[in-house]
């Protein structure tokens, strides 16, 4: 699980120690496992937040581990052109690769590390698949997708593209320097990632050393999901386990907790810590649409139809979009 990392944890910024006699640490209050399934044309997925809560999640919608899988030559499958409304698509690469294109031209190859960030708002087309050289020659893919909701008042905002390159990523290191800490969006201890998002969040993939832990200052207005990409490990003050395609929802506090269980193995825990500014409006949720009532879905589907949320580029028009 390469993404982006450094040899020497020790040449990286830290981040600043928990204040135990002040800070109050975040408890665990669910530990949930995510389903398989698959999407697109076929590609496996793991639905990260299925049977939680929606109120537990805000200001975050749905969330898809991809893969982690090693193709066989003609095996890599994609997305074909769909829709998009009311919310951020962010689609984390972690190994191997990805090419975006879109309605409003935004779009490219997504690696090993890098993220493509795309605000649908009032409407977009999209397209992910892999690169002829991967679908001929296979190879390891694995990624994450993570939807993020918006505001009422920003829902029918112009669609927008960022494309965050690996070395974009903000990298710390723990107090002990025995996990690595790469911040795609949000602040840790005054440290920013790239991300520009419009509903406040925090967005890190942590890799975790054998036996170490880490502890992360924490915004008190913010929720806090640990989602675990691979490995065994313990989370929050009580010490719940968490393993491979498993979730955990923690409470309200100051800091967020988290060890790797193997102490004498080379396994890594690899997780992502999310948290985010919870917006508190109605979800109303159809396929590609999110918005905050029934009949705005109705009318997502109805501009889709008649064309309103963008048109094919004309060099992808061999492929048409689902209806």
């Amino acid at each position: 699980m390469p993404a982006v990392s450094v040899e020497n944890l020790l040449l990286i910024p830290r981040i600043n120690e928990v204040d135990e006699a002040t800070a109050k640490p975040r408890r665990v209050t669910s530990v949930t496992t995510a389903p398989k399934g698959y999407e697109g044309e076929g590609f496996p997925v793991r639905r990260a937040f299925q049977g939680v809560e929606m109120a537990k999640l805000d200001p975050f919608v749905h969330m898809d581990q991809m893969g982690e899988v090693d193709y066989a030559p003609g095996e890599p499958k994609g997305t074909p052109w769909h829709p998009h409304r009311g919310f951020e698509t962010v689609t984390y690469m972690i190994d191997g690769i990805f090419v975006h294109h879109d309605s409003t031209g935004g779009g490219g190859v997504i690696q090993n590390g890098a993220t493509q960030w795309m605000t649908a708002g009032a409407g977009i087309l999209h397209i992910e698949t892999p690169p002829e050289e991967l679908v001929v020659n296979g190879g390891l893919f694995h990624g994450i997708q993570l939807w993020v909701n918006l505001p009422s008042r920003s829902k029918w905002s112009t669609p927008r593209y960022q494309g965050l390159e690996p070395n974009d990523v903000e990298l710390l290191a723990s107090p002990d320097a025995g996990a690595l800490i790469r911040v795609v969006a949000g602040e840790v201890d005054g440290h920013r990632g790239p991300g520009s998002t419009q509903t406040p969040i925090n967005f890190l993939h942590v890799s975790i050393e054998p036996g170490a832990r880490v502890r992360i200052n924490w915004p008190r207005n913010f929720n806090a999901l640990v989602y675990v990409l691979s490995g065994q490990g313990v989370v929050g003050a009580e010490r719940a386990s968490i393993s491979t395609g498993r979730l955990a929802v923690l409470e309200g506090g100051d800091y967020v907790e988290v060890a790797n269980a193997v102490e004498h193995a080379e396994e890594k825990l690899e997780i992502l810590i999310l948290g985010g500014e919870p917006i508190r409006e109605p979800v109303a949720w159809a396929g590609p649409f999110v918005m905050n009532t029934r009949r705005e879905i109705e009318q997502a589907f109805e501009d889709y139809q008649r064309g309103k949320m963008g048109v094919i580029p004309p060099q992808y028009t061999f492929s048409a979009p689902n209806s």
